[in-house]
């Protein structure tokens, strides 16, 4: 028997969970609490909203920009893109008015849709982007009375006010364009990740499964990762199509609002990266008795890996399971995961070893293909100590850039990752490093990553960041930064002494800086080029150089 050919189009997926879960709620954290509407009320308005587009002349194909924290009306505008055909453009609104002048003109996006809090940011570029026709605001509390000499600037409620309730989604090729990401933190310009239509449906399948997110109906889910990054690694297209309750954080990205959110709303499931879940930890260890996270069941931590230690802390603590991902804007982002128990044959391990487990960056997802590379791109083996680059390809894997194909970055068919690593026989990914962050001392390699979340899991230390600095003569060698938790002291005896129970002393690093803060990318990921540049513009010397100078 011959099966319907029924292209995977993301509109078959939206809808649903307005139809099984009506009344389930989308929160909004706003300056007067939570803002709620049902999925009933979301579903409609994002149908109003593709009415709204169409008739100010977007059609298939054409993109709309968002620059918007995660809230109800960015989920609508997600809806609306994808079921009308049109191309959702995610502005970061973290990046400098130089790349978004860039990025902006180079996707051409003809409508803009921006929170009111953010015009600001945007009109900067009011006489720089010459392809937006239209800015539509969405207002939140506090910032009804806003204004501004933005093209054509309408109020969001008004742009959507008296158009229909339901469009008819139309039926167009499921390799069209559904989403546009740029990359962020690279050398030159930013570089457009476009995902299409049967890539999100693949990739949202494949993140409700179990062995994966295990993202469930039943759940109450907490996106803390920004919706305009790698498409909020894909939950709100997950979450849209199961009907599970959604809390928005919006712009109040504090650990205190954070925290407020997963107790007020019983969070169950909840997704930001390791700097996000760092802050919660020492807040909630400050007022333990303060806050009931007895609803919460696990978190993804992704964008870098979490110390292991950080894992360990949220299990012993609170009961909480935190899943290790890895992924890239260009993978959509999902493309391993690793949790406790993987397989069966891990029942039988001790806790302490399952944590070893999830201390990697996991196991690949159902559908990719993975595997690590010497620099002749021969495959390297998977005995979890020889050292290669990280290829991947599959159905949900970016394949050229949009617009500026960069063919250096691809290789029959593999995407070149940036990232270095080892498999190990349990074919686990153990991420080393991105190579541009692996310290080259005397021609062997000294991961960052590894000296950092040994270092963070020294107590009193509250983040630590490991980069290169250049040697004459063993070409580079790291110097640890260190930012210290309140009211605590840590000597750079002490943390050298303490990596020396787990690194050769070639690995040590030379130096131990105190500082106040580390520099964030717009991911929240450390900016360790910033790190770097600022030690290069001080003047910074290593020890033995010091010494030599003087």
């Amino acid at each position: 028997m011959a099966m319907q050919h029924t292209p995977l189009l993301m509109h078959r997926i939206l809808d649903r969970g307005a139809k099984v879960a009506p009344t389930e709620e989308i929160v909004t954290a706003t300056e007067d609490g939570a803002r709620r509407q049902s999925y009933l009320e979301t579903r409609a308005r994002a149908h109003q909203l593709a009415h709204a587009l169409k008739d100010a002349g977007i059609g298939v194909g054409d993109r709309v920009g968002t620059f918007m924290w995660n809230g109800s009306r960015h989920l609508e505008a997600y809806h609306a893109c994808a079921g009308m055909g049109a191309v959702l453009h995610t502005l970061n609104i973290r990046l400098s008015d130089k790349d978004l002048e860039y990025i902006i003109g180079h996707a051409e996006d003809k409508i803009i849709i921006a929170d009111a809090d953010t015009l600001p940011l945007l009109e900067v570029l009011k006489d720089r982007m010459p392809s937006v026709e239209q800015v539509v605001v969405a207002t939140e509390a506090g910032f009804e009375g806003w204004s501004t000499d933005l093209p054509n600037a309408v109020d969001y409620e008004d742009f959507i006010a008296g158009k229909p309730g339901v469009f008819g989604w139309p039926e167009i090729d499921e390799n069209s364009p559904l989403g546009l990401c740029y990359t962020s933190g690279t050398t030159g310009n930013p570089k457009g990740v476009e995902y299409e239509h049967r890539s999100q449906y693949l990739h949202t399948m494949a993140q409700c499964m179990t062995d994966a997110m295990g993202l469930s109906a039943t759940d109450t889910m907490l996106g803390i990762v920004p919706m305009f990054h790698a498409m909020g690694w894909g939950l709100p297209w997950s979450a849209l199509m199961l009907g599970c309750k959604q809390v928005m954080p919006h712009r109040f990205m504090d650990p205190a609002k954070l925290l407020d959110l997963l107790v007020t709303e019983k969070v169950t499931v909840s997704a930001g990266v390791p700097t996000i879940w760092q802050g919660v930890k020492a807040l909630y260890e400050a007022n333990p008795d303060q806050y009931d996270l007895s609803s919460l069941s696990r978190l993804t931590c992704g964008g870098s890996a979490p110390p292991p230690s950080l894992i360990r802390w949220f299990w012993d603590t609170l009961g909480v399971e935190m899943i290790q991902g890895w992924g890239m804007t260009e993978t959509s982002p999902l493309a391993t995961l690793s949790r406790r128990v993987m397989k069966k044959s891990q029942l039988e391990l001790s806790e302490d070893e399952q944590f070893e487990n999830v201390a990697k960056a996991g196991q690949l997802m159902p559908g990719l293909e993975l595997d690590i590379f010497d620099e002749n791109f021969e495959p390297v083996p998977h005995d979890g100590e020889s050292v290669g680059e990280i290829l991947i390809r599959g159905p949900w894997i970016c394949s050229e850039y949009y617009n500026n194909p960069q063919p250096e970055k691809f290789h029959e068919g593999w995407l070149i990752t940036g990232d270095v690593g080892k498999i190990d026989p349990e074919e686990y990914l153990i991420i080393s490093d991105r190579s541009k962050d692996l310290v080259k001392s005397g021609g062997e390699w000294i991961s960052s990553v590894d000296l950092e979340n040994h270092i963070v899991a020294l107590d009193g230390i509250a983040q630590a960041c490991v980069v290169a600095h250049p040697h004459p003569k063993w070409d580079e060698r790291p110097v640890a930064l260190v930012v210290l938790e309140p009211g605590k002291e840590v000597t750079a005896e002490a943390v050298i002494n303490h990596c020396a129970t787990a690194f050769a002393k070639w690995q040590l690093p030379d130096d131990v800086l105190y500082i106040e803060s580390i520099p964030l990318t717009s991911t929240g990921k450390m900016d360790k080029k910033v790190v770097r540049a600022d030690l290069d513009a001080q003047g910074y010397q290593l020890p033995d150089m010091r010494e030599s100078a003087g």
